[in-house]
Protein backbone atom coordinates (compact mmCIF):
# COMPACT_ATOMS: atom_id res chain seq x y z
CA UNK A 1 0.00 0.00 0.00
CA UNK A 2 0.91 3.65 -0.15
CA UNK A 3 0.43 6.34 2.31
CA UNK A 4 2.44 8.74 0.01
CA UNK A 5 4.05 11.44 1.76
CA UNK A 6 3.68 10.65 5.48
CA UNK A 7 3.33 13.74 7.57
CA UNK A 8 5.50 15.03 10.19
CA UNK A 9 2.45 16.66 12.30
CA UNK A 10 1.04 13.99 13.55
CA UNK A 11 -2.60 15.63 13.90
CA UNK A 12 -2.92 17.25 10.71
CA UNK A 13 -5.10 14.33 9.22
CA UNK A 14 -7.16 14.96 12.88
CA UNK A 15 -7.35 18.73 12.04
CA UNK A 16 -8.24 18.09 8.24
CA UNK A 17 -11.04 15.86 9.32
CA UNK A 18 -12.58 18.53 11.82
CA UNK A 19 -12.13 21.27 9.27
CA UNK A 20 -14.03 19.37 6.66
CA UNK A 21 -16.97 18.74 9.61
CA UNK A 22 -15.84 15.15 9.75
CA UNK A 23 -15.42 15.57 13.19
CA UNK A 24 -17.50 17.81 16.24
CA UNK A 25 -15.99 19.88 18.22
CA UNK A 26 -16.34 17.88 21.73
CA UNK A 27 -14.48 15.02 19.51
CA UNK A 28 -12.00 16.98 18.40
CA UNK A 29 -11.05 18.84 21.18
CA UNK A 30 -10.74 15.07 23.41
CA UNK A 31 -8.24 14.14 20.26
CA UNK A 32 -5.70 16.79 20.83
CA UNK A 33 -6.04 17.65 24.80
CA UNK A 34 -5.52 13.72 24.96
CA UNK A 35 -2.88 13.08 22.46
CA UNK A 36 -0.53 14.46 25.00
CA UNK A 37 -0.86 10.62 26.42
CA UNK A 38 0.34 9.24 22.91
CA UNK A 39 3.62 11.71 23.01
CA UNK A 40 4.46 10.92 26.89
CA UNK A 41 4.14 6.92 25.80
CA UNK A 42 6.15 7.24 22.93
CA UNK A 43 8.96 9.38 24.90
CA UNK A 44 8.21 6.65 28.03
CA UNK A 45 8.93 3.77 25.08
CA UNK A 46 12.22 5.52 23.47
CA UNK A 47 13.51 5.85 26.99
CA UNK A 48 12.46 2.27 28.19
CA UNK A 49 13.96 0.28 24.55
CA UNK A 50 16.89 3.02 24.07
CA UNK A 51 15.67 2.93 20.37
CA UNK A 52 13.79 5.52 18.36
CA UNK A 53 10.09 4.69 17.77
CA UNK A 54 9.10 5.67 14.08
CA UNK A 55 7.18 8.01 12.64
CA UNK A 56 3.14 7.65 13.67
CA UNK A 57 0.19 9.86 13.02
CA UNK A 58 -3.07 9.78 13.94
CA UNK A 59 -5.85 8.36 11.84
CA UNK A 60 -9.21 10.86 11.95
CA UNK A 61 -11.63 7.62 11.74
CA UNK A 62 -12.37 4.23 13.55
CA UNK A 63 -10.67 1.28 11.56
CA UNK A 64 -12.66 -1.79 11.56
CA UNK A 65 -11.37 -5.29 9.87
CA UNK A 66 -12.84 -8.10 8.89
CA UNK A 67 -11.95 -11.50 6.85
CA UNK A 68 -12.43 -12.04 3.13
CA UNK A 69 -15.67 -14.00 3.82
CA UNK A 70 -17.82 -11.09 4.05
CA UNK A 71 -19.11 -12.31 7.59
CA UNK A 72 -20.97 -9.14 9.43
CA UNK A 73 -18.53 -9.71 12.31
CA UNK A 74 -15.45 -7.24 12.38
CA UNK A 75 -12.77 -5.97 15.14
CA UNK A 76 -11.77 -2.82 15.95
CA UNK A 77 -8.03 -2.07 15.37
CA UNK A 78 -6.78 0.68 17.75
CA UNK A 79 -3.37 1.09 15.55
CA UNK A 80 -1.36 -0.40 13.34
CA UNK A 81 2.14 -1.10 11.64
CA UNK A 82 2.53 -0.05 8.27
CA UNK A 83 5.23 -0.73 5.87
CA UNK A 84 5.51 1.32 2.91
CA UNK A 85 6.90 1.40 -0.25
CA UNK A 86 7.04 5.08 -1.39
CA UNK A 87 9.14 6.08 -4.29
CA UNK A 88 10.95 3.12 -4.10
CA UNK A 89 12.04 4.40 -0.36
CA UNK A 90 11.11 1.74 2.32
CA UNK A 91 9.66 2.99 5.93
CA UNK A 92 7.53 1.87 8.58
CA UNK A 93 4.49 4.00 10.00
CA UNK A 94 2.57 3.42 13.15
CA UNK A 95 -0.85 4.73 12.45
CA UNK A 96 -3.01 5.27 15.45
CA UNK A 97 -6.70 5.45 15.65
CA UNK A 98 -8.53 8.44 16.62
CA UNK A 99 -10.58 6.34 18.98
CA UNK A 100 -8.20 5.24 20.93
CA UNK A 101 -6.70 8.94 21.86
CA UNK A 102 -10.03 10.17 22.27
CA UNK A 103 -11.30 7.03 24.81
CA UNK A 104 -8.10 5.38 25.94
CA UNK A 105 -6.81 5.09 29.73
CA UNK A 106 -3.33 5.87 30.03
CA UNK A 107 -2.23 2.60 30.49
CA UNK A 108 -3.90 1.07 27.35
CA UNK A 109 -2.80 3.77 25.37
CA UNK A 110 0.99 2.79 26.85
CA UNK A 111 0.66 -0.50 26.41
CA UNK A 112 -0.93 -0.31 22.38
CA UNK A 113 2.44 1.49 21.38
CA UNK A 114 4.68 -0.68 23.15
CA UNK A 115 2.93 -3.69 21.30
CA UNK A 116 3.32 -1.70 17.41
CA UNK A 117 6.90 -0.73 18.72
CA UNK A 118 7.29 -4.80 19.24
CA UNK A 119 5.84 -5.02 15.57
CA UNK A 120 8.28 -2.35 14.31
CA UNK A 121 11.61 -4.10 15.67
CA UNK A 122 10.79 -7.42 14.33
CA UNK A 123 9.47 -6.48 11.24
CA UNK A 124 13.14 -4.72 10.93
CA UNK A 125 14.59 -7.24 12.15
CA UNK A 126 13.31 -9.73 9.93
CA UNK A 127 14.45 -7.32 6.61
CA UNK A 128 17.59 -7.44 8.04
CA UNK A 129 18.33 -11.31 7.76
CA UNK A 130 16.34 -10.92 4.51
CA UNK A 131 13.61 -13.27 6.08
CA UNK A 132 10.85 -11.26 3.60
CA UNK A 133 12.69 -12.30 0.26
CA UNK A 134 10.01 -12.78 -2.06
CA UNK A 135 7.39 -13.07 0.65
CA UNK A 136 4.27 -10.40 0.96
CA UNK A 137 4.10 -8.40 4.22
CA UNK A 138 0.34 -8.54 4.91
CA UNK A 139 -1.78 -6.90 7.41
CA UNK A 140 -2.36 -10.16 8.36
CA UNK A 141 1.00 -10.64 10.30
CA UNK A 142 0.92 -7.56 11.27
CA UNK A 143 -2.65 -6.57 12.40
CA UNK A 144 -4.66 -9.73 12.83
CA UNK A 145 -6.62 -8.31 16.29
CA UNK A 146 -3.07 -8.06 18.20
CA UNK A 147 -3.29 -12.20 18.68
CA UNK A 148 -0.07 -12.29 16.99
CA UNK A 149 2.61 -11.69 20.24
CA UNK A 150 3.94 -15.26 19.79
CA UNK A 151 5.85 -14.06 16.66
CA UNK A 152 7.20 -10.56 18.73
CA UNK A 153 10.27 -10.03 20.96
CA UNK A 154 9.41 -11.34 24.70
CA UNK A 155 8.30 -7.65 25.60
CA UNK A 156 11.04 -7.89 28.89
CA UNK A 157 13.82 -8.26 26.41
CA UNK A 158 13.05 -4.66 24.83
CA UNK A 159 11.57 -2.80 27.69
CA UNK A 160 13.37 -1.73 31.25
CA UNK A 161 10.11 0.08 32.61
CA UNK A 162 8.42 -2.41 34.81
CA UNK A 163 5.33 -0.44 34.74
CA UNK A 164 4.82 -0.68 31.01
CA UNK A 165 5.55 -4.19 31.17
CA UNK A 166 2.72 -4.62 33.37
CA UNK A 167 0.50 -2.56 30.73
CA UNK A 168 1.25 -5.09 28.33
CA UNK A 169 0.55 -7.79 30.29
CA UNK A 170 -2.80 -7.32 31.06
CA UNK A 171 -3.52 -5.63 27.37
CA UNK A 172 -2.03 -8.32 25.69
CA UNK A 173 -2.60 -11.88 27.54
CA UNK A 174 -3.22 -13.94 24.05
CA UNK A 175 -4.76 -11.20 22.54
CA UNK A 176 -5.50 -7.70 22.98
CA UNK A 177 -9.30 -6.92 24.74
CA UNK A 178 -10.09 -3.83 26.59
CA UNK A 179 -14.28 -3.87 26.70
CA UNK A 180 -14.50 -0.13 27.97
CA UNK A 181 -12.76 1.03 25.02
CA UNK A 182 -14.48 -1.16 22.42
CA UNK A 183 -17.78 -0.43 24.18
CA UNK A 184 -16.55 3.37 24.07
CA UNK A 185 -15.97 3.41 20.31
CA UNK A 186 -18.82 1.74 19.74
CA UNK A 187 -21.47 3.75 21.59
CA UNK A 188 -19.53 7.37 20.75
CA UNK A 189 -17.91 6.52 17.40
CA UNK A 190 -19.14 4.35 15.38
CA UNK A 191 -23.13 5.03 16.14
CA UNK A 192 -22.23 8.23 15.68
CA UNK A 193 -21.44 8.07 12.37
CA UNK A 194 -18.11 9.11 12.87
CA UNK A 195 -15.55 8.71 10.21
CA UNK A 196 -14.81 4.94 9.75
CA UNK A 197 -12.08 2.82 7.78
CA UNK A 198 -12.96 -0.94 6.69
CA UNK A 199 -10.35 -2.57 6.25
CA UNK A 200 -9.66 -6.42 4.98
CA UNK A 201 -7.04 -8.16 6.46
CA UNK A 202 -6.02 -10.53 3.45
CA UNK A 203 -5.56 -7.35 0.86
CA UNK A 204 -3.45 -4.63 2.34
CA UNK A 205 -0.29 -5.96 0.82
CA UNK A 206 2.88 -4.66 0.06
CA UNK A 207 5.31 -6.75 -1.36
CA UNK A 208 9.31 -6.70 -1.06
CA UNK A 209 10.89 -8.28 -3.69
CA UNK A 210 14.88 -9.19 -3.78
CA UNK A 211 15.26 -5.44 -6.03
CA UNK A 212 13.55 -3.44 -3.53
CA UNK A 213 15.18 -5.27 -1.01
CA UNK A 214 18.24 -4.38 -1.91
CA UNK A 215 17.81 -0.61 -1.56
CA UNK A 216 16.43 -0.68 1.87
CA UNK A 217 18.39 1.18 4.20
CA UNK A 218 18.59 0.44 7.77
CA UNK A 219 19.57 2.15 10.76
CA UNK A 220 23.01 0.55 11.83
CA UNK A 221 22.20 1.69 15.41
CA UNK A 222 18.81 0.07 15.50
CA UNK A 223 19.84 -2.74 14.29
CA UNK A 224 22.64 -2.76 16.93
CA UNK A 225 19.60 -2.59 19.63
CA UNK A 226 17.59 -5.60 17.93
CA UNK A 227 20.92 -7.42 18.15
CA UNK A 228 20.89 -6.70 22.26
CA UNK A 229 17.34 -7.86 22.23
CA UNK A 230 17.69 -10.82 20.77
CA UNK A 231 20.66 -11.63 23.70
CA UNK A 232 18.42 -10.62 26.04
CA UNK A 233 15.91 -12.43 24.85
CA UNK A 234 18.33 -15.86 24.93
CA UNK A 235 18.95 -15.24 28.38
CA UNK A 236 15.61 -14.78 29.13
CA UNK A 237 14.86 -18.49 27.25
CA UNK A 238 17.49 -19.60 29.17
CA UNK A 239 16.10 -18.99 32.85
CA UNK A 240 12.76 -20.52 31.70
CA UNK A 241 14.63 -23.59 30.92
CA UNK A 242 16.37 -23.86 34.07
Amino acid sequence: MSLGIIPLDQLVKVREAYQKGLLPQDVYDAITERFELVIAGIARIEKASGAKYPISYVEPSAILTSGSDMSFQYGILFARTIPVLFEEKFQVVIQISAPLVAFGLKGTIHAILAHEFLHYVELIRKISKMELLSDEISSNLFENTYADSTRLFEPRAVFSDQTLLTHITKKFPTGFKDYKLEDKTEKLWISKQLPVTNVALDSNTVKLSAESLSKVTLDPELLQKIKEYEERESKLRKKKLY
